[in-house]
């Protein structure tokens, strides 16, 4: 998401308790393109395994669907906390819940209930903002303590949501008897963004679940999120795949490769040739090639990486399609794309709009769609699934 000022990255680690095979936490976001505007809801659902999953899943697809309409936070509460089943025993609710609501200046609602509480990171300490507090009656005449808090995000802010899988770590440990805690849970924030002030949400969010499951003797004794949010200047790629329609826009494609302020992919041999011709630059093949069912990447002074076309494009579509984190194995050419597409926040696609007949051809495997079919597909993904501003030029 990018608002007026900055760019919000968010990024969320979740593992499951261990002999788990489902995590009984969830976390969601969605972007509202249209107003800029970032939603992220975490719950932890009661137990663990499938249970715990439904539940929890249960109520941030709620969370998301009220808040996205613009319902009251209130309201969207209330109506949660009449939904969700009690447990019998214990007379409490199934699931826990924090959401987020970000809008394109920055201002943040927030509302929680049951979650450990939402720490907000600022000039190199934690910044509290003012709550209030409303009791909600439930159908049962069961009450619960909601808070809700507002303010307005500053650049290189950074907000942590966690599950209690992470505050809990440790408990019964002689280091940690009542477990890690908000506070020992801070303390680290804090000695982990002093050592690294440019951590990116990924790798914080990475850093403190694994410290989480270190609390734990390497074995997790609870569900375990979290969750990051950073606000910061916008790292930016473009990516120019296929020759222009018009051979008269070929200087234009070099040129605006050439000027522009970031990280840049060539995507398919026509298209790097017409770059290296415009430029006047050596364009060479890598014959190391991780990948043995893709052609090779070349290289090119300025250009951080040169590919093959469709069926680089088709590979990096289905590898976004499979991808369930932001953990990624391999370094063929598809691999090495994928990750400068998800350590990008900004994504320009220059889409050559010339026909390549070889494309056409019913004879060749399915996977060769049209490229203007797969770059769609790729921006999509990127914004849908990862939240990255996708901008397509078709030249």
């Amino acid at each position: 998401m990018h608002n007026r000022r900055f760019f919000i990255e968010a990024e969320t680690c979740k593992e499951s308790k261990a002999n788990q095979m489902v995590c009984g936490d969830a976390c969601s976001s969605r972007k509202i393109k249209e107003e800029d505007r970032l939603i992220t809801v975490l719950s932890d659902g009661l137990g663990s395994g499938v249970k715990a999953n439904v539940l929890a899943t249960m109520t941030t697809s709620m969370a998301l669907q009220f808040t996205s309409k613009n319902d009251p936070l209130e309201r969207t509460a209330g109506f949660i906390m009449n939904t969700l089943p009690i447990d019998p025993k214990r007379q409490i609710s199934y699931s826990t819940f924090t959401i987020l609501d970000i809008n394109c200046m920055g201002e943040t609602k927030v509302v929680e209930y049951d979650n450990p509480e939402l720490l907000i990171f600022r000039n190199g300490d934690f910044f509290e903002p003012a709550k209030t507090m409303q009791v909600l009656t439930g159908s049962d005449q069961r009450k619960a303590k909601v808070y809700y808090s507002s303010f307005t995000l500053e650049k290189e802010d950074r907000m942590i949501m966690v599950s209690d899988g992470i505050t809990q770590s440790g408990i019964g440990s002689a280091r940690f008897p009542f477990g890690w805690e908000t506070k020992g849970l801070k303390t680290y924030i804090k000695q982990t963004l002093i050592q690294n002030p440019n951590m990116s949400a990924h790798q914080l969010a990475r850093k403190i679940t694994c410290r989480a499951q270190s609390n734990d003797a390497g074995s997790f004794r609870d569900d375990a999120t979290c969750h990051v949010i950073y606000c910061r200047e916008p790292r930016r790629l473009m990516i120019a795949t296929g020759p222009p329609f018009h051979e008269q826009c070929d200087a234009l494609l070099a040129e605006r490769i050439s000027n522009f302020q970031g990280k840049k992919i060539i995507c398919g041999g026509t298209t790097s040739k017409i770059i290296s011709r415009e430029l006047k630059r050596s364009l060479e093949v890598d014959i190391n090639n991780m990948d043995p069912f893709l052609p090779p990447t070349a290289t090119m002074e300025g250009i951080d990486l040169i590919t093959e076309g469709i069926l680089t494009l088709g590979k990096v579509m289905s590898v976004l399609e499979q991808m369930q984190s932001n953990e990624l194995k391999g370094n063929g050419p598809a691999e090495k794309m994928v990750k400068l597409l998800l350590s990008s926040d900004e994504i320009t696609l220059l889409a050559g709009t010339k026909v390549n007949n070889a494309h056409q051809d019913p004879n060749l495997p399915v996977e060769l769609e049209i490229r203007r079919n797969v770059v769609k597909k790729i921006a999509s993904l990127l914004e849908e699934k990862f939240l990255k501003n996708i901008e397509i030029e078709y030249l």
